[in-house]
């Protein structure tokens, strides 16, 4: 496809929609899912809800991309959404704490297969000139996702019941797995691979791809503050008075749209590293938004804050990653991203749940370190952005 012709083609649009389901799929179930351990009786668990899910997430990392890059795009995503169809029928039957838990950490394969094959996806699909726009909406269509699922969880399980919730998270599931079959695979054939036993045998050079380690430093500390929101933000909602446990996330996500209309853009002109720059200091100040101002109005406006700075972040972040790997490993490259965001996640919520033991007073301090994580984040950029700097003119003649 040439750089002038416009990137919103079927292929791309079918992936967008099939995105947006599954992001739908997964996310309609974090706003019910504290209280729904609580009824269980395993309340102190709470950091684990996002923890473990995002462990095998982060596992399965090597994994999928190496599938990704040896089996194809196609069918990883596949699995990826398969993992949120068979969930969503299984918590209703797994009901007791272990159960529960056991189900996190299987459902966290969903988010560990499919958007390393969709970013690589989108990288075959889109000219390099325009991945940060690519990414940027596409990242708009799974944070709609994002914004839709919590809404809709929230009004299905207060309507109907927490079964009837689950069971709807799997029709999403599958709506996205009918999209995924009407795609066209991508993957050149000369690099296409049968399935097979040796297929899921992972060496150490598989694991991480050291060339896009800043990109994975980056995301790593800035995604710590999504864990504990995760982990926090249904407890604190209530806490303020708010009933529907989505308020926050649609806050999140509707600015968060807004912004990736252009933000995507912004890198593909001014360059990934300055975007990411402003992108952190939003961050930054979102959570000290959230750290300082306990009443719903000021939740609700660190919400919209840091989807401001998520949607500047997200995509510069995804297109600085392809464009530091190797094009024949963009698979482990964004494995290797992906899995530096699953550790920032499961890292914040495991700290935030521990530190929190359903204390409520303790979350705005929780927010306050989390502020000062994505300031370390901020920091690290700026030295990488030295170190370049200097790099490049000492090459000059």
């Amino acid at each position: 496809m040439h750089a002038s012709q416009s990137i919103y083609r079927l292929p791309f649009i079918l992936l967008c929609l099939s995105s947006l389901l599954f992001s739908a799929s997964f996310n309609m179930l974090i706003p019910e899912l504290p209280a729904y351990l609580s009824s269980l009786g395993g309340g102190e668990y709470k950091g684990l809800i996002i923890a473990l899910f995002t462990l095998t997430a982060g596992i399965s990392r090597p994994f999928s991309g190496k599938l990704t890059d040896t089996v194809g795009r196609v069918p990883v995503m596949a699995v990826g959404s398969m993992v949120c169809f068979v969930c969503g029928f299984l918590y209703p039957v797994l009901s007791s704490v272990s159960g529960f838990l056991f189900l996190r950490l299987i459902h966290g394969f969903s988010t560990g297969f499919k958007p390393t094959a969709t970013a690589a996806y989108v990288a075959d699909i889109i000219p390099r000139e325009r991945w940060g726009e690519a990414a940027g909406m596409h990242g708009l269509c799974f944070s709609l996702g994002m914004a839709i699922g919590p809404a809709v969880g929230s009004a299905i399980s207060q309507a109907y019941s927490i079964d009837a919730l689950f069971y709807c998270s799997s029709v999403f599931a599958l709506l996205s797995i009918v999209i995924l079959m009407n795609m066209k695979e991508t993957l050149p054939p000369p690099q296409r691979q049968r399935l097979r036993a040796s297929s899921f045998r992972i060496s150490r050079t598989d694991i991480i791809d050291p060339q896009v380690i800043p990109a994975a430093v980056v995301t790593l500390l800035s995604y710590v503050a999504y864990g504990a929101i995760l982990t926090l933000i249904p407890d604190w909602t209530t806490h303020l008075g708010i009933s529907n446990r989505g308020v926050f996330f649609v806050a999140f996500t509707v600015s968060s749209v807004a912004v990736r209309f252009f933000s995507g853009r912004l890198s593909d002109r001014h360059g990934r590293v300055l975007v990411i720059e402003y992108g952190l200091a939003t961050l930054i100040l979102s959570m000290g938004i959230l750290a300082w101002g306990e009443s719903p109005f000021w939740m609700v406006a660190g919400a919209a804050v840091y989807g401001i700075g998520g949607g500047i972040l997200s995509p510069a972040v995804n297109a600085w990653t392809i464009d530091l790997s190797n094009p024949h490993q963009r698979g482990k490259a964004m494995a290797t991203m992906y899995i530096a965001l699953e550790a920032g996640i499961g890292l914040g919520a495991l700290i935030a749940g521990w530190v929190y033991y359903d204390r409520i007073a303790r979350i705005p301090y929780i927010f306050f370190g989390t502020m000062v994580v994505a300031a370390l984040a901020w920091l690290y950029l700026r030295g990488y952005k030295r170190s370049t700097n200097r790099e490049g003119a000492a090459g000059t003649p």
